[in-house]
């Protein structure tokens, strides 16, 4: 038998599941149904009608957050020589190469967001097994291998991030945190839906965003109605 704590019943007391409510009201609802002890992260789940199965319906974006994510962003560049100073300047936590790849060899990951240059990707491929499964493999769709690596970690850093569809068709998002305001949850929810919006495949048929989800870590999902989030 499942046992549900005090706090979880309190916060299920102040909305109804079965209830779909407006942005701007599960904006301010998510902040009053979450009894963590730190500040929890908000994130939006978006089920599509698509089939991420058919390469054609693939979804994937990136999108810069107006209020940024609310989370300290620990980037590594690994680049040539030439790029480290431009890199660090950006404030890059960790800028080198070889010797940092010695060190992903060894298992050391402990970072959020590799950044690479395409000169170096031959170098960083034989490092797919242990970046892959962890989200750290440095993509050119999600602007993460570039020439301009200053560029991509001051747009990390602001709050960049790199979502996907996954394979039931959903799309997870850490949008910010219990700390924002309404307004900020509001308006970094509505920057990554109509990104989302201008994403859909011409091939996906019938209703494209059928579900919306706001949530924080271990609170209850509130749903939210499509229509009230004014694209």
């Amino acid at each position: 038998m499942v046992t549900i704590t005090k706090k979880r019943k309190e916060a299920l007391v102040k909305f109804d599941k079965n209830t779909v409510y407006p942005l701007s009201e599960a904006a301010k609802l998510v902040k009053e149904i979450t009894y963590t002890n730190f500040d929890a992260s908000v994130d939006l789940d978006v089920r599509l009608g698509v089939d991420p199965r058919k390469a054609n319906q693939m979804v994937r974006g990136i999108v810069t957050l107006p209020h940024g994510t609310g989370k300290t962003i620990r980037v590594l560049v690994l680049c040539t020589p030439d790029k480290e100073d431009e890199a660090r300047d950006a404030g890059a936590d960790y800028v080198g190469l070889d010797d940092f790849i010695q060190q992903i060899k060894s298992g050391w990951t402990d970072v959020d967001v590799i950044i690479t240059m395409p000169t170096v990707m031959p170098k960083i491929g034989a490092l797919g097994k242990i970046l892959g499964p962890r989200g750290l493999m440095p993509n050119p769709k999600a602007g993460t291998v570039t020439m301009e690596v200053g560029k991509a970690v001051k747009e990390v850093k602001a709050g960049k991030i790199d979502f996907k569809v996954d394979k039931y068709g959903i799309i997870h998002a850490g949008i910010g945190k219990v700390s924002f305001t309404p307004d900020q949850i509001i308006e970094n929810a509505r920057e990554l839906l109509q990104t989302i919006v201008k994403l859909k495949p011409t091939a996906a048929k019938g209703t494209y965003m059928k579900s919306v989800f706001l949530s924080s870590t271990m609170s209850p999902g509130i749903h939210i109605d499509a229509k009230s989030i004014a694209l």
